[in-house]
């Protein structure tokens, strides 16, 4: 009997993922991974080859529920890859809509300065660099991982000479102003229940704030006025039913906030002016 396909095998490595809302999306990233080709061309000229010996053992581990991103140790996100590991948040689809405020209010000017706080491997930061080509940017982290992948990511789009990272609490000691704040703190409450495949293994402080999630809002509120220039907007990412609750207390310090949605119309980002 001949050996399966990949068409084959990647249907019988979606059935094996039925907690994952993109099975086959999932089994087809870590084939193209295992055979060193990217999803399209593994589609478009590879999809009835032999399975390369790789693939069991990823598949495997996709499995357990380790999570795609840190298998390939890459994920694409706006107009860029970015790789990522243990250790660093991984790029979500919904925190695009941050990078949409942003552009949305800049349609007829570009930023200059912009800053991410709350980095991480600098998702939001080197995004947004892609798409302002003559803007600089400063990303600020606590966490030792997050700059090292900051770092990889920086060398990796060839961005060394527009950005630079500082290790810091949110934005503490820092005097300067920017056109463009972005941040996606973490916003879950404690006690509230993630898949398997995010609190088993992205890094707790990226995700949890306190009893109520509105930890990390509390404490960039009343940085984020001092941090715009004039003309500037701060994108703040939210989860889905935070939207009164996290943006009061930015109100409270005096600042203007509107809301945008998600492509799947949730609740998702604080647009925050002076």
């Amino acid at each position: 009997m001949a050996a399966p396909s990949i068409r084959q095998t990647l249907t019988t490595a979606a059935s094996s993922f039925p907690f994952s809302d993109t099975p086959r999306l999932d089994a087809e990233l870590l084939m193209a991974h295992a055979l060193g080709t990217s999803r399209e061309t593994l589609l478009l000229r590879h999809i009835d080859d032999p399975v390369p010996p790789a693939f069991a053992a990823l598949a495997e581990r996709r499995a357990r529920h380790e999570p795609v991103a840190y298998i390939t140790g890459t994920r694409a996100f706006w107009t860029i890859d970015l790789q990522v590991g243990p250790g660093v948040l991984i790029p979500r689809a919904d925190s695009e809509t941050l990078i949409e405020a942003a552009a949305a209010h800049f349609a007829r000017r570009a930023p200059a300065t912009i800053l991410d706080l709350g980095t991480g491997p600098g998702t939001l930061l080197f995004a947004a660099l892609d798409q302002w080509p003559d803007a600089r940017g400063l990303g600020i982290d606590q966490s030792q991982e997050a700059q090292r992948y900051f770092e990889i990511n920086v060398a990796a789009l060839g961005m060394a000479q527009r950005v630079r990272f500082r290790c810091g609490d949110w934005a503490e000691g820092l005097d300067d102003r920017f056109d463009l704040v972005l941040a996606n703190p973490p916003y879950i409450a404690t006690g509230d229940p993630l898949p398997p495949e995010v609190s088993d293994y992205e890094p707790a402080a990226a995700l949890y704030a306190g009893a109520d999630g509105l930890d990390a809002y509390r404490v960039l509120a009343p940085q984020i006025a001092r941090l715009l220039a004039p003309g500037g907007i701060a994108c703040i990412e939210i989860g889905a039913t935070q939207a009164q609750s996290a943006g009061a207390l930015f109100v409270a310090q005096g600042l203007s906030v509107a809301l945008r949605q998600d492509l799947a119309g949730r609740d998702r980002c604080l647009i925050v002016t002076p």
